[in-house]
């Protein structure tokens, strides 16, 4: 593995120690070890099939791990479910968003979280109010209304809408956002990277999965490379360039070789 030093001296929230995950026969992620620390984004690249997917479904519980162990603000931790994850402060934002087109921004936003004035009655005021704050506190200006449909948005602004719904809540510490600029303009892309600079700033871990370089090399502090299910590289960002992440993507040195030894998981 290869490790280029940082001078971010904070403790990590999140560990993962020797983290492993088996499907069948299939090892789609052998002892892997991974960290993100608060204020930081820390982008996970690696081909298709890398694991990188796998990681972050067992991170939040969806793929508990076979083997190795979590530790979460310092201490041990079990995630047997996205609920578990959520409750810790843990929040994914999946490339397809999960966000209704036919609601308005704030009925999103609130799905499944409903504020009630009465039995029968919703606080819409309250709702807005808080939904506008949200926003607001991300800096995010391009909204005309917080009762526009959903279907009415720009990618960007349905991404920065998925975004503020995953850290509206007050328990939130680590965002994971999957593919954020996946099939978006330039414009709007450079909104969603000015977003993810901004949960940084505001103290959240920040993970970023991307197969775009550029993207990555604009926001990311750190870069991990998964290959095979295995990491074989944590790069300072500012320590390295694109063709030396490709080279880690494309042949990095691999701890083990796949099907040599399966004894060893078990």
């Amino acid at each position: 593995m290869t490790e280029q030093a940082t001078t971010d001296t904070a403790a990590p929230l999140l560990i993962c120690e020797g983290v492993s995950k088996a499907f069948g026969a299939v090892h789609a992620l052998y002892r892997v070890d991974f960290e993100v620390r608060p204020g930081e984004v820390m982008a996970l690249v690696g081909d298709n099939g890398a694991g990188k997917s796998t990681l972050i479904k067992g991170i939040v519980g969806i793929y508990p791990f076979d083997e190795g162990r979590l530790l979460y603000d310092g201490r041990p931790v079990r995630i047997h479910s996205p609920r578990d994850a959520s409750a810790l402060g843990i929040e994914v934002v999946y490339q397809d968003l999960a966000l209704a087109d036919n609601l308005d921004v704030v009925a999103n936003m609130f799905l499944g979280r409903e504020q009630i004035r009465s039995k029968v009655m919703l606080d819409e005021l309250a709702m807005e109010h808080k939904s506008q704050e949200v926003l607001e506190s991300l800096s995010v200006t391009t909204l005309q209304s917080v009762r526009q449909t959903v279907a009415g948005l720009s990618g960007g602004q349905r991404q920065a809408v998925a975004v503020a719904k995953a850290v509206m809540w007050g328990k939130s510490k680590m965002v994971i956002l999957d593919e954020p600029t996946a099939a978006l303009g330039v414009a709007q892309t450079r909104q969603v990277l000015d977003l993810v600079r901004r949960l940084a700033g505001q103290g959240f871990a920040v993970v970023i999965i991307s197969h775009n370089l550029h993207d990555i090399f604009e926001v990311a502090d750190r870069i991990t490379v998964l290959r095979l299910g295995q990491q074989v590289a944590v790069f300072d960002k500012d320590a390295t360039n694109q063709q030396e992440v490709v080279e880690a993507i494309t042949a990095g040195e691999l701890a083990h070789v796949p099907g040599m030894d399966e004894r060893e998981l078990t």
